[in-house]
């Protein structure tokens, strides 16, 4: 396939993926469409891995044009798939790519149709300003760029490999916004405050230069996530520089927690059989996966994690940890129901609980109909409305 050929294949592929997008109610604006169909995906993810749907560990396998033929590499650079770029921090080495697995990937080219339901809820007008926190690949840069102009963007990158190579595909697409290389938690250094802010990392609470480098009236869009899930997608108002306050949009946006409030990699110690109190809970660990009650165990356990585990005669126990300060609890079923074995300086289980009450009061709504309040001195996650039930979020 000659350059020519590639470029046709190309942008007949991105018109593709606005029409799906598009049917998919995920893109609506004449401005963004113009830039799904215009910005060339496969020249920002010229290289990256694919999860294959192998059955056991989760597994990614190299692609390249060279490796899988320059088709299957435009088709799959122009699926609705996140495209892994790095996994643990560290650079790939494509001299000689493996497949991966069971690995942590640390950046990567997001599925489009989250970008571009993210950038829709931006609310952007003409004469806006956004800074963006997560350049990664540089797609949703290049999006931007092409629908308000590169000096109306700024991208903050915390990878200093990601960043040039971002900005070096960038370029060769014709795009040259404002890219800094730093932690993006703490803001834009030398940026004047923008219209609009959005992260395309999660983070377990709204970093405060973000809401002091937006202005009043302005608008941020980020997700907030804890250690055990995605909490959703929120989008803020600005009042004052130092507070803030909006809804969330929805349970399903989950990106890549920012390196720099990652999980530590130990889960805790795992408590002696004789351990703790025990007593019945009308409560087994599905609250802790299922979309909806999941959302609501994240707020109660800010600091925690858990994982299953079977016990010498077969019965598999679900633990459920706090590193920090040693609590836990220890789900084991019962017949029927369920027995839970707790201690240490917080009852983990009964914080599950007494966070479910109110949730259920409400009739068990979705993360919808859940808001963010952000504050010099607290940041709080409430339902219905802000003098609600709430649950503070870590700093």
């Amino acid at each position: 396939m000659t350059e020519p050929d590639v470029d046709r294949v190309a942008a007949r592929l991105r018109q593709q993926l606005a029409d799906q997008l598009a049917a998919a109610g995920r893109l609506h604006s004449p401005g963004w469409r113009a830039a799904v169909e215009a910005v060339p995906r496969h020249e920002l993810v010229p290289r990256f891995y694919a999860e294959t749907d192998a059955p056991g560990l989760t597994t990614w396998v190299p692609i390249t044009p060279e490796l899988v033929g320059l088709d299957e590499w435009l088709r799959l650079a122009y699926a609705d798939e996140t495209l892994i770029t790095q996994f643990g921090g560290r650079e790939i080495d494509w001299a000689d790519p493996q497949p991966v697995s069971n690995a942590h990937p640390t950046s990567s080219s997001t599925l489009p149709s989250l970008v571009v339901r993210m950038l829709e809820d931006l609310r952007v007008e003409d004469d806006h300003t956004v800074t963006e926190y997560g350049t990664g690949t540089g797609y949703s840069t290049a999006l931007t760029c092409h629908h308000l102009g590169d000096v109306r963007v700024t991208s903050v990158e915390t990878d200093p490999h990601v960043g040039a190579r971002a900005r070096t595909n960038l370029a060769r697409c014709g795009y040259r916004p404002r890219l800094l290389i730093g932690d993006g938690l703490n803001g834009a250094p030398g940026c004047p405050p923008a219209d609009r802010t959005i992260a395309t990392m999660g983070v377990r609470s709204i970093p405060a230069a973000w809401v002091r480098q937006t202005r009043p009236g302005g608008l941020i869009v980020a997700t907030l996530r804890g250690w055990m899930r995605s909490l959703g997608l929120v989008r803020l108002t600005v009042e004052d520089g130092h507070t803030a306050h909006g809804r969330f949009l929805s349970r399903d946006p989950s990106f890549m927690i920012a390196r720099q409030q990652d999980a530590p990699e130990s889960l805790g110690m795992l408590p002696a059989p004789d351990e703790g109190t025990n007593r019945d809970t009308r409560y087994g660990p599905e609250v802790l996966t299922a979309p909806d009650s999941g959302f609501v165990a994240q707020l109660a356990l800010p600091h925690a994690r858990y994982f299953s585990m079977p016990t010498d005669d077969g019965t598999v126990n679900t633990y459920v940890l706090d590193a920090g300060n040693g609590a836990f609890a220890v789900l084991t079923p019962d017949g029927e129901g369920w027995t839970v074995r707790q201690g240490g300086p917080v009852l983990l289980w009964d914080a599950v609980e007494q966070a479910l009450a109110p949730w259920h009061a409400a009739g068990s709504p979705d993360p919808t109909e859940f808001g963010l309040t952000v504050t010099p001195d607290a940041q709080h996650v409430w339902l219905g409305a802000p003098d609600g039930p709430s649950w503070r979020l870590p700093a």
